[in-house]
């Protein structure tokens, strides 16, 4: 235990407490969704916290699901802790290595961290990065947990004949939801609520509250879809445009923020011959972030009830970009059934998936900036200097650990990241360039100052970008310096050897 948290959990001692850890994650949540970062769905709460806290203009998660979950738990790249790739299933017998499919033994979490040095740690919500009970999250750190275990669910039941069975607990149980009643979302706001409010006064607490909205399928509430019934008939193409003269408006983006056109293959608006299907199915989307927001609205509220609200560091993101996936192969949909009822099962797919990542490009999957650039709000009013500011220093989903460990005088473990809590404070950017590394089912990506090399696996090539110039990667150098774009790969090849990434066919 560190020298300075002993000296704030002492009774009498006088010490600063240490501060409170709340990481709220979404899933699946494009860039442009919410209205901090330009979007029309209603999310006061977040937006709040981004008006009394600081926004990142660009920060950056693992692309998709696991490895993100992976390395915000544990400061690592997803391969270093055993999630090169998706979580194993129950039954299976994976080998021990990057591709292991749960979170390595070797490398701490967050929980574990903060656990050994005073803190009651609570999680609600979906894990994603163990199915077996031994890797669950009661065995790495957390004092109580509540929440979906697997992948993506239903949002009012578990369905026994997905591809995959899904399972949920309390704790080390396996727990099921009411018959009637049950909407995912909500189920997890709640809990949360019980954790916080059963939480002993004066203790420090970490809560990590992992959303699945707004991941497919799409389920919502007739209260909330109401709201947006008539919002989007205008279509994705007007709806892209929107948000990016939103965000000019609000400073997050300037003019050097190209827009990239709409993809080719993807029709335009008005060539759409199911118009009221689609909009129907980003009403119900945009309703499904509603109720994540109004469910981050009452943790705040509570936050404030106890006391602790200014003494507390909200972490805001998204686990990767929006979504373009189809999920009609899984013959889960009851054509019967409204969209966003119990008993439907759609997703909205690529063209609203391009409107949600705006200004960016490709998805959830892709190492491209519309897959790994997620926004990101930190709140603290005791820690965060010039509340209201929109930042351009860089930053990575395997940083939240090192700078929960500054922020709590906690020694830290061996990490990849980086502290950023210079940036919190004083509007410094952390000294010195560093290079990321990305890899995911073959797509590939390093960036090295503001210079990205990114591999689109369907393509087999790489490309090259200056982000300074080019931050939405409409403009590949690849071919005009060759000798960088060369010298990236063998820099990325080497990451990619040391940690064991295995190359993935085209």
């Amino acid at each position: 235990m560190a020298c300075a948290a002993i000296v704030w959990y002492c009774a009498g001692c006088g010490g600063t407490p240490p501060p409170n850890i709340v990481i709220i994650l979404a899933d699946d949540l494009g860039y442009s969704d919410i209205g901090a970062y330009g979007g029309e769905i209603q999310t006061p709460a977040l937006d709040g916290l981004a008006l009394d806290g600081l926004r990142f203009q660009r920060f950056y998660n693992g692309g998709r699901c696991c490895p993100t979950r992976a390395t915000l738990l544990t400061g690592r790249y997803p391969h270093a802790v055993g999630m090169g790739a998706m979580v194993s299933s129950l039954n299976s017998l994976p080998q021990p290595g990057p591709y292991q499919g749960y979170l390595s033994q070797e490398a701490p979490t967050i929980a574990e961290m903060l656990r050994a040095n005073g803190y009651r740690t609570y999680m609600s919500g979906k894990w994603h990065v163990g199915e077996k009970p031994e890797h669950w999250p009661r065995r790495r750190g957390f004092d109580r947990y509540f929440g979906l275990i697997s992948g993506a669910s239903s949002y009012y039941e578990i369905i026994r004949d997905q591809p995959r069975i899904r399972a949920m607990a309390l704790d080390d149980t396996p727990w099921s939801p009411p018959a009637e009643g049950f909407y995912m979302t909500d189920a997890f706001t709640d809990r949360a609520l019980d954790f916080l409010n059963e939480h002993p006064e004066g203790d420090p607490f970490f809560l990590y509250l992992a959303y699945t909205a707004p991941h497919w399928p799409l389920h919502a509430l007739p209260e909330d879809i109401a709201r947006y019934r008539d919002r989007y008939t205008d279509g994705w193409d007007v709806l892209r445009h929107e948000r990016y003269r939103r965000q000019l408006d609000l400073g997050l983006i300037d003019s050097t923020w190209g827009l990239p056109s709409r993809p080719q293959h993807l029709p335009a608006w008005e060539d759409e011959p199911n118009k009221e299907n689609w909009a129907e199915r980003m009403a119900v989307y945009a309703a499904m972030v509603d109720r994540m927001d109004q469910g981050i609205g009452r943790i705040v509220g509570q936050l404030r009830a106890m006391g602790v609200l200014d003494h507390t560091l909200i972490v805001f993101l998204s686990d990767n970009g929006g979504c373009a996936e189809s999920v009609a192969g899984r013959n889960l949909h009851d054509s019967t059934a409204a969209v966003g009822a119990r008993g439907s099962y759609v997703a909205y797919q690529e063209a609203w998936a391009n409107a949600s990542n705006t200004p960016f490009r490709l998805y959830k999957q892709w190492m491209h900036e519309g897959g790994i650039a997620t926004p990101l709000i930190a709140h603290w009013p005791d820690g965060i200097g010039a509340p209201g500011r929109i930042t351009t220093a860089g930053g990575h989903v395997m940083d939240l650990m090192a700078t929960i460990a500054d922020a709590t005088g906690i020694t830290l473990p061996q990490t990849d990241g980086r502290s950023l809590l210079p940036v919190f404070t004083t509007s410094a950017v952390p000294a010195g360039e560093r290079t990321l590394y990305w890899e995911h089912i073959g797509h590939r990506a390093i960036r090295e100052g503001h210079w990205k090399l990114v591999y689109d696996r369907r393509r087999g090539e790489w490309e090259l970008y200056d982000l300074s110039a080019d931050p939405t990667e409409l403009t590949d150098l690849s071919r005009h310096l060759p000798l960088r774009a060369e010298r990236m790969a063998a820099e990325w090849q080497s990451w990619a050897d040391s940690i064991g990434v295995r190359m993935t066919p085209n």
